[in-house]
């Protein structure tokens, strides 16, 4: 279901580095006119949009980006996205990492004889007298100033190319605090170099290694972080890899293959053993076994025949399948599904506002600590150049990176993995009301049990046997619209069991049917039309008490006036069902039923599931009221159903949650869908929700404590108390180990189950 009174769009950003970069393209996007909200994403390198009656053009959006220092491709369709640019940001991890990797190669070449001439003599004795006496000390300071030189513009160019102009406009950033750091350390050495008169005496040292060894340290831990969070992204890359570039279909009588994009609605596309199923449709010839792993997460392939629907992307086991084709482009499942996962990894959870806050000041913060050590420890410190050492540390320890990469990589790789399984979640704030649920309210019909009437017992009374019994029964209900009549007749063709003709057909409403079958008189129905016909069922009270326990509907068999069978028709609890609640209980979640049968009817099905509250005889207005019962008491309530009717419920809950075999309207609905029908999925959509939101808390911590803790070591702190300074190279190690931890944390929840 589009919502085409929300418009919205998603485009591409780029040179995004750090939180700080992530508030100033958000704030740049938000001042266009025609934009009701922007919201942009570190991991994946996108905004995503909500735009008013007149959404801007791309070039305005593009126009608005450059002026705040960022840039969006040219792309065919504004403000939005083409479909085949919708996935960049992925490949775009891949080419960046390619990119980073010859940066840092090329710098760690030139910082290697630099760091080997200023730091070697610490590892081998006599090197520096070497160097002098070979070279003599301008002369290798003049090749380490030529090295560096080489290694801050050439590899670390983009540091000043993006962090100096950021700076000019009062937006400082990540590249800011780099640019800074080494310039000064650059700067400094420089002058020690070639105007060493200018300096007080001892003080002319040079920080060249420092420098060249930063860039290179920050380049390292950019090239480990771009192919980290290309993994981030590997569950949308495996959903587009899914679907095929081409179709078979029958055109004017013979048979051809066409590129995907160009079947339409209504085409037979002929699918053979083997095959991807290419287009959703409907199977009109053929039956068949398809895999649909890949899309619901259910493992077990399902059997496909006349009238039943296939997915696109699914494939195609066995026989050769004739396929009619239905929903396409943006309606067929897989894209919705790519758009929902999307739409989840670009998402803000609500936890992400306190970054927000933090980030608006935290760089112009640093900056000015590092301005204020630096003046401190030239007043106060023993030498003057501790002064630069401390403002260098600070600048380059204090980056951003992580508290910017903390919360949406956990999501990208957290709803990944959901989609992994057949869970989708439609947003981020979805994903983190789920992990705060206390109470889990499922509906019966269709979510916990079947949602259609199933022969489940047949007792013979007497001597025929099973297959003669069910065989006479389904004769004579045949010609029966009732529920019961419908699940005898197709529990026969299910065993593929030779159904008489029937004769003489009359239904008694409300009681049961008689018909004549090969010449014999059949009677079935009730336990009172058994009594109104005088026919003794004194021996079959004790089976009937106890179906009856088990809400079963009792249905009795008579042949000439004589009882010769007992059968019962029930819906039946879906496989999966009790392990379910099972589980759910384990997590700590109070389980609640809903149902519209009757009291007896739902505490039967409710006790052989283990819950021990349920809520009967609710019309579809009163689930609304019965969620908010629950609420009522401080509870937060996540619903689970699946039909039009639990469309309200869904989205009167807290989050909730949708199978997706059910309707349209309920997935619509829920911020949770449950591609197949196992619910399974529930326990399985709670734990990732709570391993995501425990993972976000584990990088939130570590990204927050990092900095607080280090930026006042970086400053000195600990100097005067205990002598400990922390160098600046080792900062630059530090900052950039940050990020790599932050991203290869989120990665755990790759494995989560």
């Amino acid at each position: 279901m589009k919502h085409p009174e929300i418009p919205t769009g998603r485009i591409p950003v780029q040179g995004l580095r750090c939180a700080s970069c992530v508030r100033r393209a958000e704030q740049a996007l938000a001042a266009v006119p025609g934009v009701a909200e922007a919201g942009v994403n570190l991991a994946t390198g996108e905004a995503s949009l909500r735009f008013g009656d007149a959404p801007p053009t791309h070039r305005e959006l593009k126009a608005a980006l450059q002026a705040a220092g960022f840039d969006t491709p040219e792309l065919e369709s504004a403000p939005g996205v083409a479909p085949e640019a919708r996935h960049h940001h992925h490949h775009h991890h891949d080419d960046e990492a390619r990119v980073l990797a010859r940066r840092f190669v090329l710098s760690v070449l030139l910082t290697l004889p630099v760091f080997a001439m200023e730091m070697g003599s610490h590892l081998v004795p006599g090197l520096q007298r070497a160097i002098d006496a070979s070279l003599g000390r301008f002369a290798a300071q003049f090749i380490q100033f030529l090295l560096t030189t080489a290694v801050l513009f050439g590899p670390g160019r983009e540091f000043f190319r993006i962090g100096l102009p950021a700076l000019a406009r009062g937006a400082p950033e990540m590249n800011s605090l780099v640019a800074l750091g080494t310039g000064a350390a650059w700067g400094y050495s420089v002058v020690a170099t070639f105007a060493p008169g200018l300096m007080p005496a001892g003080t002319a040292h040079v920080y060249y290694e420092s420098a060249a060894v930063i860039v290179t340290l920050i380049l390292l831990g950019r090239w480990l972080e771009a192919r980290a969070k290309g993994r981030t992204g590997a569950a949308i890359e495996r959903l587009i890899g899914l679907q095929p570039k081409t179709a078979r279909v029958e055109r004017d009588g013979r048979s051809m293959e066409v590129p995907v994009a160009e079947v339409i609605r209504g085409d037979l596309v002929r699918v053979r053993p083997g095959e991807t199923v290419p287009v959703d449709g409907r199977v009109v010839e053929g039956r068949s076994r398809v895999d649909e792993s890949m899309v619901t997460g259910e493992p077990v392939p399902v059997e496909r025949g006349a009238g039943d629907r296939v997915i696109g992307g699914t494939i195609n086991q066995q026989g050769s399948l004739g396929i009619e084709a239905t929903d396409l482009g943006e309606d067929a499942v897989l894209a919705r599904i790519v758009a929902m996962v999307q739409q989840a990894q670009g998402a803000k959870l609500p936890i992400q506002a306190l970054v927000d806050r933090v980030t608006g000041w935290f760089v112009p913060v640093v900056i000015g600590v590092a301005v204020v050590a630096a003046l401190a420890w030239s007043w106060l410190g023993p030498d003057p150049v501790l002064a630069l050492v401390v403002a260098v540390t600070v600048l380059v320890i204090a980056c951003p990176c992580a508290m910017g990469l903390a919360t949406p990589t956990s999501i990208m790789v957290g709803t990944g993995r959901g989609a992994d399984h057949g869970i989708l979640f439609r947003g981020g704030d979805a994903l983190q009301a789920l992990g705060e649920v206390t109470v889990v309210a499922l509906d019966k019909t269709g979510t916990l049990t079947e949602g259609r009437p199933m022969l489940t017992d047949l007792v013979p009374l007497g001597e025929l046997d099973e297959a003669t019994i069910l065989s006479l029964a389904a004769a004579a209900e045949r010609d029966s619209e009732h529920p019961v009549g419908v699940a005898i007749v197709t529990a026969a063709r299910e065993r593929d069991l030779v159904v008489p003709v029937a004769e003489d057909f009359e239904s008694v409403t409300g009681l049961g049917i008689r018909a004549r079958v090969e010449g014999r008189r059949i009677e079935a129905g009730s336990p009172r039309f058994m009594r109104q016909l005088g026919i003794a069922i004194d021996d079959c009270e004790q089976p009937l008490a106890a179906l009856a326990n088990r809400a079963r509907t009792p249905v009795l068999l008579a042949i000439d006036g004589r009882l010769v069978a007992l059968l019962a028709v029930a819906d039946p609890v879906k496989a999966g069902s009790l392990e379910a609640v099972r589980v759910l209980h384990g997590l700590g979640l109070r389980v609640v039923m809903l149902s519209g049968d009757d009291r007896r009817t739902a505490t039967a099905v409710a006790a052989e599931l283990g819950i021990s509250e349920s809520m009967p005889e609710l019309l579809p207005g009163d689930k609304v009221a019965a969620i908010e019962r629950l609420q009522a008491g401080g509870a937060r309530v996540a619903f689970v159903g699946d039909g039009i009717n639990d469309a309200p419920a869904l989205a009167s809950a807290e989050v909730g949650i949708a199978i997706g075999t059910g309707t349209d309207i309920a997935i619509e609905s829920a911020g949770v869908v449950l591609m197949s029908g196992d619910l399974r999925q529930v326990p399985a959509a709670f734990r990732l929700s709570r391993a995501t939101m425990r993972n976000i808390r584990q990088n939130l911590f570590w990204a927050f404590a990092y900095n607080t803790a280090l930026i006042p070591v970086a400053a000195g702190l600990l100097y005067p108390a205990f002598g400990l300074l922390l160098s600046p190279m080792l900062a630059a190690f530090a900052m950039a180990f940050s990020s790599v931890f932050v991203v290869g944390n989120a990665l755990r929840l790759r494995r989560v189950t």
